[in-house]
């Protein structure tokens, strides 16, 4: 399985005077595409798509994620 752990979405540096500074590094790219394909599959008609419970959602919602970064390397 390929990883993506060091892309990250929405990562945020902030400056509050010269010697505080907050970095957060946000969620992983792949993170933020399976939660959109799981909202995807969540908002359709559920009778299209059989699931054997949450953990399949979860699980073929990182497998949309993974397609859509190995297709975004290409």
């Amino acid at each position: 399985m390929v990883k993506f752990e060091d892309e990250r979405a929405f990562p945020v540096t902030m400056t509050d005077g010269p010697e505080s500074t907050i970095t957060n590094l946000g969620m992983t790219l792949r993170d933020y595409f399976a939660a959109k394909a799981m909202q995807g599959f969540l908002s359709g008609p559920m009778d299209r798509v059989e699931f054997e419970g949450d953990a399949d959602v979860a699980r073929i919602s990182y497998i949309m994620a993974d397609a859509m970064l190995a297709e975004r390397d290409k």
